[in-house]
């Protein structure tokens, strides 16, 4: 396939949950979408044009069946980390736009190369040990514990363990290797202190947008983000992250794009970045971004990625959270109830599903295992607060926890989509 006479086409690479909010932007601005995915079960698959049923960890190969064709504008990898070195070979390869520098593409997806950064900045954070599993093993044992287990190149909560004496070192360690590409591994001695995330959009170097919002996650071991709330923060503090972050935009030299950044404030009002992503945030972040500002924010990832420079004025102040729909069990979904009656509700913007009745789903243990998450926005905080409770009222899944788990087969495509067959 060439394209000819085709429309200007976005390669979105990935076909998670995160994927389906950017796919249906960019058919909406009048782009011609193509998901990438191993998984032709995956999400956002059916909210694409065109699929390509392909690895994104597979360069080489999304190279040759790319470079042929005349109507590729961009290449876009929302919400993941993961498929960042790719989005960054194809732009490079088939030349298209790309904000993204090797220094900031590695720290998004190399966790001792992000800590080493913020070390040589003299920003504040935890002491830390990467390398093999053996190496880490032997170096965690001489930091402070706790000490909090990753996988250096992996996300989502995956392979995530706080060990709180030595003895949980080596199971640790295990664990995160074996989730990762690299099968490299970092400990840190963890740091305690209230959870936030910051949503931005770079450009010409800089912070142009952004905020920072508050949020809980699940209990440890597994760290995982559950509700995210903006702005959640007094502007003061807002300013003090924007300014640590222009410096590590600098440093990184990351010009234009999208920017995620979880981010710990200690006891004693220290700003500790703790991991950056050079893309948009999952969950419905970058929406949470644009609600507040009353800006499209997704709109405009889409069309930097394409080489447009879009308008990122706010326009006006409000309150804006997700909350993750999620399972409290192992089994087989029979159903989910409530979700027309949530969509309906005030101040409810949407409810994104990423399963289906029939798939097997499992507890949230990692962001992977969502069964989706609610979108609000509201005029104040009470507001707000309400409007999520009344969802978390209405929505629930029903799971048959004696069915045997699904055999993994391949979803059909749901018709009218206009995504064609894997090939």
């Amino acid at each position: 396939m060439t394209g000819a006479g085709r429309s200007r086409s976005l390669v979105v690479l990935g076909g998670a949950d995160g994927a389906i909010t950017t796919l249906q932007t960019a058919r909406r601005i009048g782009l011609h979408t193509i998901c990438v995915d191993q998984r032709t079960d995956a999400p956002a698959v059916g909210y694409a044009d065109e699929f390509l049923n392909v690895s994104t960890r597979d360069p080489d190969r999304l190279t040759r069946l790319l470079a042929p064709r005349a109507d590729l504008a961009g290449v876009l990898s929302p919400a993941s980390d993961v498929n960042l070195p790719t989005q960054f070979l194809l732009a490079e390869r088939l030349g298209l736009p790309s904000g993204l520098s090797p220094a900031a593409l590695r720290a998004s997806v190399d966790k001792g190369y992000f800590r080493a950064l913020c070390d040589g900045l003299g920003l504040p954070g935890p002491r830390y040990v990467q390398g093999t599993p053996a190496r880490v093993q032997s170096g965690a044992a001489r930091l402070s514990f706790p000490v909090i287990v990753k996988p250096t190149d992996s996300s989502g909560g995956r392979g995530i363990t706080l060990c709180t004496e030595v003895r949980d070192l080596a199971e640790a360690v295990r664990r995160a290797a074996a989730v990762s590409a690299s099968g490299i591994v970092i400990a840190e001695h963890y740091l305690s202190g209230t959870h936030h995330s910051v949503e931005a959009v770079v450009r010409d170097g800089r912070i142009v947008l952004i905020e920072l919002g508050s949020r809980t996650l699940t209990p440890p071991p597994h760290f995982v983000t559950l509700t995210h709330q903006m702005p959640g923060d007094p502007p003061a503090l807002t300013e003090r992250v924007r300014d640590t972050l222009d410096q590590v935009c600098r440093a990184l030299d990351y010009r234009w794009g999208a920017l995620n950044v979880d981010v710990l404030v200690t006891a004693d009002g220290q700003v500790v970045l703790i991991e950056w992503g050079a893309r948009p945030g999952g969950n419905g972040s970058a929406e949470l971004l644009g609600l507040v500002n009353g800006l499209d924010v997704t709109e405009a990832s889409v069309r930097m990625a394409v080489g447009e420079q879009p308008r990122l004025t706010p326009r006006r102040s409000a309150h804006a959270a997700f909350s993750v729909l999620r399972a409290d069990r192992a089994g087989k979904l029979t159903s989910i109830r409530g979700v027309d009656e949530a969509r309906a509700l005030p101040d409810v913007v949407d409810v994104v599903l990423a399963v289906s009745e029939g798939d097997h789903v499992e507890p949230y243990h990692r962001a992977g295992a969502k069964a989706g998450y609610v979108l609000a926005a509201a005029s104040d905080r009470a507001r707000l607060r309400t409007a999520l409770d009344r969802v978390d009222a209405l929505i629930r899944l029903e799971v048959d926890t004696n069915a045997d788990e699904p055999a993994e087969m391949p979803r059909t495509v749901p018709p009218g989509s206009g995504a064609e067959a894997p090939r």
